[in-house]
């Protein structure tokens, strides 16, 4: 008996990693603190827990979900899209819930690539982009993003021939790990740019989109003109109403692939000019059966209701990225405060490494850092902390940190 060779090529994903680590030092009776996955610590608005335990007591919700997912929520999310972004969005054909960013991310490059295609990475980097990359037998290249650059991969340096075979190329702003931001909509201009030169799908990862700072709103990659011919974005309500738990996104967007015209439609039809929206939904619908009818309901409560929740909370956010960062300026360690995400990049000390330091805050302190090259080898150098944890907690990670025998 073997595995299969998809099975051999995947690395442990990180964050299973690290659970391992910290229950170990747990067992020893360590107190640690962790601060690294993002995983919102603050719950959903009232009204949005009331509207999944209403429909979790509907007889229908225990029943087959729509595949697609339901007309009500899709529209629910144009129209959120719309007023945020001032982007038009087709309910039906230009929006496509998702198990979360993570699945969708995972299962979109099924759809799109084929063995020894190249999908264009940002390095660090979120995992499940190479995952996807590698389960659908395609061949992953880092595009490094380098602090010089303001973390922005530059796609003139994409060797001729690695842009030929390429079919996708990924972006993630806010930017997940380093927090960066863009000042203005250059880089994705260059991105419709370069995909229309070399025939590929841009995907943007905009899964951090609405925590953000000082006056600081992320802009959307479809606001760029021609940006929905040549690319998709996926939006994410686990960091925007911390329904982590839940799993719900979205994918939108209406990109026209032609190698996919020979697919069949629901009905057995021949589809031309399959968009990758579609393409993702009728893929999704041959592997799941749809999300929990209760929590497509939950979604239509967050997108339709109060939305003031979110600059409140986005001030909490900020009070810890302040927390952490004038925490870490006091033993030196260079960290810039970002203007949108979860999560505070630092420099580590001068001689370690990315594991080393971590591997000392947890040994020493108690405390886990996500080590940068646990992102991409350009991660090298760097760590990352989440700020998805109480005040407390986070004022008391400062405090055993200044103890560090660095």
């Amino acid at each position: 008996m073997r595995l299969a060779n998809r099975i051999a090529t995947l690395p442990p994903y990180l964050f299973a990693e690290v659970n391992k680590r910290i229950a170990a030092k747990r067992a020893q009776g360590v107190d640690v603190i962790n601060l690294g996955i993002g995983d919102p610590d603050l719950p959903p608005p009232a009204h949005i827990v009331e509207a999944v335990q209403k429909a979790a007591a509907e007889p229908a919700a225990h029943r087959y979900p729509n595949y697609y997912g339901l007309p009500e929520l899709k529209e629910a999310f144009a129209h959120w899209f719309a007023g945020r972004f001032g982007v038009s969005l087709d309910p039906q054909n230009e929006v496509t819930p998702v198990a979360g960013t993570k699945e969708g991310l995972i299962h979109l490059p099924w759809a799109l690539v084929d063995p020894g295609d190249v999908v264009l990475l940002p390095d660090p980097g979120y995992p499940p982009y190479a995952v996807g990359t590698l389960l659908a037998g395609g061949e992953p290249y880092a595009m490094p993003l380098l602090a010089e650059r303001g973390w922005q991969p530059d796609l003139r340096a994409i060797p001729a021939d690695v842009a030929a075979r390429a079919r996708l190329l990924i972006l993630c702003y806010p930017n997940n790990p380093t927090g960066a931001t863009l000042p203005d909509l250059t880089l994705f201009e260059e991105a419709v740019a370069f995909a229309r030169q070399h025939d590929l799908v841009v995907v943007h990862d905009a899964a951090y989109s609405e925590v953000y700072y000082d006056g600081y709103r992320p802009p959307s990659f479809l606001q760029v003109p021609g940006a929905r011919e040549v690319g998709v974005e996926f939006h994410s309500l686990s960091k925007t109403y911390s329904m982590a738990g839940w799993r719900l996104g979205f994918l939108v967007g209406n990109a026209q692939v032609d190698r996919f015209s020979h697919a069949l439609d629901a009905d057995g039809v021949a589809c031309e000019n399959l968009s990758v929206v579609k393409a993702l939904a009728d893929l999704k619908t041959n592997i799941d059966s749809g999300i929990p009818t209760a929590i497509q309901v939950m979604g239509m409560a967050a997108l339709n209701g109060d939305q003031s929740w979110i600059p409140a909370r986005n001030a909490i956010y900020a009070r810890r990225r302040d927390l952490v960062c004038d925490g870490l300026a006091v033993i030196g360690l260079r960290t810039p405060k970002p203007k949108a995400g979860l999560y505070v990049w630092g420099q580590v000390p001068q001689g370690y490494s990315s594991q080393s330091f971590s591997l000392q805050a947890i040994d020493e302190a108690g405390v886990f850092l996500t080590p940068g090259d646990s992102y991409g080898q350009h991660g090298e150098g760097y760590f990352r902390i989440s700020l998805t944890v109480p005040d407390d907690r986070l004022a008391e990670a400062m405090r055993r940190l200044k103890g560090l025998k660095l």
